[in-house]
């Protein structure tokens, strides 16, 4: 029996130091998976920075850029929150580990936090201190000082029904219809009371965005922000707002965008007729995808930019957006109809009707971008683009080769 008791005893043990050790290799794996997590994030964020850097430096040369920062900025959205999640079970795991094993620790790379604004209001929960001491009990202690602790928090928007009560005053003397003199009464377009008719006064009904409607602007123009401010498409807003216990349809949102347009229209026929008041105009032309029965099709969102400020101008700076469904030579004809001055723009031939000489008013004087000459020469240049590309190194441009030499001495100096 001794010897059975001690066979016992000796596997216990050693099932225990197996146990032991699979807890501390899970351990471990934990450890090294969150380090793995923070790294690739921190990677990530390096790349992202690399390509904001490039951005600024080089200027927005083509939409592939911009649409690389986007896909950069989710990936690292994904990664930033996996590595919280695996940072958070390594420090639970770290926490369980008895004292006689050790765990390795890393330090994380965390977001920095950075202080609330002071416009922010500012709600005081005050935690009463002891009127007792914890210790030995006494009364007789005394307030030193105190730890506020501040929290970002946000109420989530309420929605209300708003009554706009219009009362009615009628004639402030009795009367009876044999005394009321058959005559228009002068105060009666004036909602005032009146002594000597029938009239009844009632102040005039308030200012509505949509003429008798029933949303508020306030909700009008949440629902135009998240829409082309946040990109967020209106059925996608509908069914978010009935969440929230609110039935507003597809198509009754799409009504209240409708409106919206059409009130904000005199604002943009005053900035259009701002900006082709300007004698110098900067134009371009970016693709757009354009949803269409059958699939996604490429529209263009036409640019022109007014801003004096360089030239020393004291004119507030704007611009125009016009979208079409292609890149027809029409477009900027259309949109330029009336105008001149310097238009500076890249080498696209749906400008060249802008130039005639025959032109009504006037032609148009041509400005090249310099912007997209500069970046012809670096594609020309671009000795690691041929490697990439199995061509050889060497076979460049040296013409561009020498202006990228001069633009980079220029730019450093």
């Amino acid at each position: 029996m001794s010897d059975a008791a001690s066979e016992i005893a000796r596997l216990r043990a050693e099932l225990a130091a197996q146990t032991a050790r699979a807890q501390a290799a899970e351990r471990d794996l934990v450890q090294a998976r969150a380090l793995a997590s923070c790294t690739e994030a921190m990677v990530k964020e390096l790349k992202l920075e690399i390509a904001k850097l490039r951005r600024d430096k080089y200027g927005i040369s083509s939409e592939r850029r911009a649409r690389l920062i986007d896909q950069l900025e989710l990936q690292l959205e994904d990664l930033e929150a996996t590595a919280t999640e695996d940072a958070l079970a390594a420090e639970q795991a770290a926490a369980q580990d008895d004292k006689t094993s050790t765990v390795g620790t890393f330090t994380r790379r965390k977001p920095v936090r950075k202080p609330f604004p002071d416009h922010l209001p500012r709600e005081r929960v005050v935690v009463e201190a002891p009127t007792n001491c914890t210790c030995c009990g006494s009364d007789g202690i005394v307030k030193m000082g105190e730890d506020i602790t501040e929290t970002l928090e946000v109420i989530p928007r309420q929605w209300k029904v708003i009554q706009t009560v219009r009362e009615k005053v009628p004639g402030l003397r009795p009367f009876t219809p044999q005394t009321v003199p058959r005559t228009v009464c002068r105060f009666a377009d004036r909602r005032s009371p009146c002594r000597t008719c029938e009239k009844i006064s009632q102040p005039p009904a308030p200012f509505h965005v949509i003429p008798r409607g029933w949303a508020g602007p306030s909700l009008i123009a949440m629902v135009a922000f998240d829409k082309y401010g946040q990109h967020q498409p209106l059925n996608r807003q509908s069914e978010r707002i009935a969440r929230e216990g609110i039935d507003l349809s597809l198509s009754t949102l799409a009504d209240l965008i409708g409106h919206a347009c059409v009130a904000r229209a005199p604002i943009h026929e005053l900035i259009e007729r701002h900006v082709l008041e300007g004698a110098r105009l900067h134009g371009d032309d970016t693709t757009v995808p354009l949803l269409a029965r059958g699939g996604t099709r490429t529209a263009r969102l036409w640019t022109y930019v007014r801003d004096d400020r360089p030239w020393g101008g004291r004119a507030p700076p704007a611009a125009l957006f016009k979208f079409s469904r292609d890149r027809q030579m029409i477009h900027p004809n259309k949109h330029l109809a009336g105008w001149q001055g310097v238009l500076q723009a890249d080498a696209y031939s749906g400008y060249n009707d802008l130039y005639l000489a025959d032109r009504s008013p006037g032609p148009a004087r041509s400005a090249l971008c310099w912007s997209h000459a500069r970046r012809k020469f670096f594609e020309l240049a671009d000795i690691a683009g041929n490697v990439r590309k199995n061509k050889p190194a060497h076979d460049i441009s040296p013409v561009a080769l020498e202006a990228v030499k001069r633009h980079c001495c220029r730019t450093q100096a």
